[in-house]
């Protein structure tokens, strides 16, 4: 099936890569439907992209890439809905807000949007960790950026 995109005009993709959002995406809740897209000569980003609505679309990350200390757990009704067999099964991503020059953006590592890899439905997850914030430097180390 063919999508428009908002970075990559009309894509085809196949049924299999739709991730599946049950609730939507807070602030979205009627966009069910995404998908992953690569950016090209960058594989440490992604595109998550609506099928839906073209101009929605989140830049995202792996976050253990920046930060090899972020860790937190899935509540049970999480694991439930997502029907989680295998800690394994489980993909993270963090949305990156994007800003210049881009060693200024951020991650947002409250709310990592987790993918079961068997069956691709997610979910964005708020996590009640007063570690963890909206705006964390995209550079690593400083684990807190201040607001604007």
């Amino acid at each position: 099936m063919k999508i428009n995109t908002i970075y990559f005009g009309e894509v085809e993709i196949e049924e299999e890569q739709i991730i599946t959002f049950e609730s939507g995406l807070p602030g979205f809740q009627a966009e069910k439907q995404f998908v992953l897209l690569d950016l090209e000569n960058n594989p440490a980003f992604k595109v998550l992209q609506s099928t839906q609505t073209t101009e929605l679309a989140f830049v995202v990350t792996n976050p253990f890439l920046i930060y090899s200390d972020y860790e937190f757990k899935l509540d049970e009704a999480t694991v439930e809905q997502l029907n989680v067999e295998k800690p394994e099964h489980i993909l993270a991503w963090t949305i990156v807000t994007l800003k210049e020059p881009f060693e200024s953006s951020t991650l947002n590592l409250q709310a990592p949007v987790v993918i079961n890899l068997n069956n691709n439905h997610g979910k964005q997850i708020l996590l009640n960790n007063e570690k963890y914030h909206t705006k964390h430097s995209i550079k690593g180390g400083e684990q807190h950026v201040s607001t604007d």
